[in-house]
């Protein structure tokens, strides 16, 4: 046998991680939830996907999760707050709408702050537009590329032919 026939031992790099424990310590629930928290803000709904395989007893992650919103470490308005926050630079409210929906969060909550969104909407649209494309299309096939573009971001059918007929007058 050669040296090149052998295959090289297992290093610690090879070896597969395991993110959530290490060597001989198992994560909580609740302390799975925490880190998860840490992290950024995520809704009940999102933490009940993400802990359910870990649970070992039924009612223990309902309990655990009871706890954690009982002491705001879970806050649908803080969930919100977040996304708006991470999304409203680069994506229009339908878009936004749809992620916090996805989250499980209240519709009515999620209504409120997409009035909120919508007020601001054109501005955003303009803004991304400008930093994307720059100038007017010199043509229609490439003001449908821009309008493609503002519609994939989740802008509105108003606001994108507001702000592509806009780029043409300026």
């Amino acid at each position: 046998m050669t040296s090149s026939d052998a295959s090289p031992p297992e290093t610690s790099a090879d070896a597969p991680r395991k993110p959530a424990a290490r060597a001989g310590f198992a994560l909580s629930l609740k302390g799975r939830a925490l880190r998860y928290l840490a992290a950024r803000e995520h809704s009940r709904s999102e933490l009940e996907r993400k802990l359910a395989p870990f649970e070992e007893t039924p009612g223990q992650l309902a309990q655990v999760l009871d706890d954690l919103q009982a002491k705001d470490f879970i806050s649908e308005a803080r969930v919100v707050e977040s996304v708006i926050h991470r999304r409203a630079g680069r994506f229009g409210a339908s878009r936004i709408r749809h992620e916090l929906l996805n989250k499980g969060l209240d519709t009515e909550r999620v209504a409120d702050a997409m009035d909120a969104l919508k007020s601001t909407e054109l501005e955003r649209a303009r803004d991304i537009w400008r930093r994307k494309f720059g100038e007017p299309a010199p043509d229609a096939a490439g003001r449908a590329k821009q309008m493609r573009f503002l519609a994939a971001r989740g802008f509105s059918g108003d606001v994108i032919r507001r702000v592509v007929s806009s780029s043409d007058d300026d």
